[in-house]
């Protein structure tokens, strides 16, 4: 079973360009794929899915775990979850720190949650779960949210409140840093302040994103790009803070341009390690 990775500069893998990557000559490190979208299908795509794991590290990287949701976790979800990092032999598997269903019915959304230590014991006991059920470690990443929910007098702020998540859940951290700016941007507080704060020893890998600006000034988590100079400037602070060349994964996930032009973003992440002083 693969312990290590990913490393480098990896890309998501969407179904208009899987094929591309199995036939460009650029340099991919390693990929990270939405499990909803391939565990439960054969014919063409599981064969597309075997020839990538051939050729790159994948990591899955889920919408459904639903790890601040109230109901049982999905038996069915992660038994096919499992089965899919076993053919993958993928080193981890991430989601969101959330919720996205209610009474089991999917929401097909990542709705956020109260910051307080209720909520993150909640988070704590269900990830545990989780990884003992997939039989991999699991990598927790902050989402954006667009409103606070009710957390009384004794609530945590955003980034205390990851933290504690991550401690219960004995999880490992998948930074994105395009939400941390989208959040501070949207309500009102210091993207390097909050990158600060955050233990990034525990780092597994990095998302870096794109977003899109509401004529009232609300910035939207999209994934459509490019990426925006203000978030790679917050990339190459993360960088110094760590420290060290963290495994950085390019999303780019609507408004889909050719292959290449996502290529240009890995690209330029590798050139962003190189500027921040920690090309592995």
């Amino acid at each position: 079973m693969r312990t290590t990775g990913p490393s480098g500069i990896g890309v998501g893998v969407r179904t208009s360009f899987a094929e591309a990557l199995l036939s460009t000559s650029r340099r991919v490190d390693w990929l990270e794929l939405v499990p909803e979208n391939w565990m439960f299908y054969g014919g063409a795509r599981r064969k597309l899915l075997d020839e990538l794991a051939e050729r790159f590290v994948l990591v899955p990287h889920s919408v459904s775990l639903d790890v601040g949701g109230r109901g049982p976790l999905d038996a069915t979800f992660l038994h096919s979850l499992r089965s899919l990092v076993d053919r993958l032999d993928a080193p981890c598997f991430s989601d969101h720190v959330c919720y996205s269903s209610v009474d089991g019915r999917p929401l097909h959304d990542l709705l956020p949650l109260p910051f307080t230590r209720e909520a993150a014991e909640l988070v704590g006991h269900r990830g545990r779960e989780a990884a003992a059920q997939v039989g991999r470690p699991l990598v927790l990443e902050n989402a954006t949210f667009y409103a606070h929910m009710p957390a009384g007098p004794d609530g945590l702020d955003e980034a205390g409140f990851l933290v504690e998540c991550l401690d219960r859940a004995g999880a490992e951290l998948l930074l994105d840093v395009n939400n941390v700016y989208v959040n501070a941007t949207n309500h009102g507080y210091d993207a390097r302040d909050f990158i600060d704060r955050l233990p990034l020893q525990r780092v597994r890998y990095v998302h870096l994103a794109g977003h899109t600006p509401q004529p009232d000034g609300l910035l939207l988590d999209t994934h459509i790009g490019p990426i925006i100079d203000e978030v790679w400037a917050l990339y190459r602070y993360t960088l110094r803070k760590a420290g060290r060349a963290l495994p950085t994964l390019i999303e780019w996930d609507a408004e889909l341009p050719p292959l290449d032009v996502v290529l240009d973003e890995v690209d330029r992440a590798r050139a962003e390690l190189s500027a921040a002083g920690v090309t592995p």
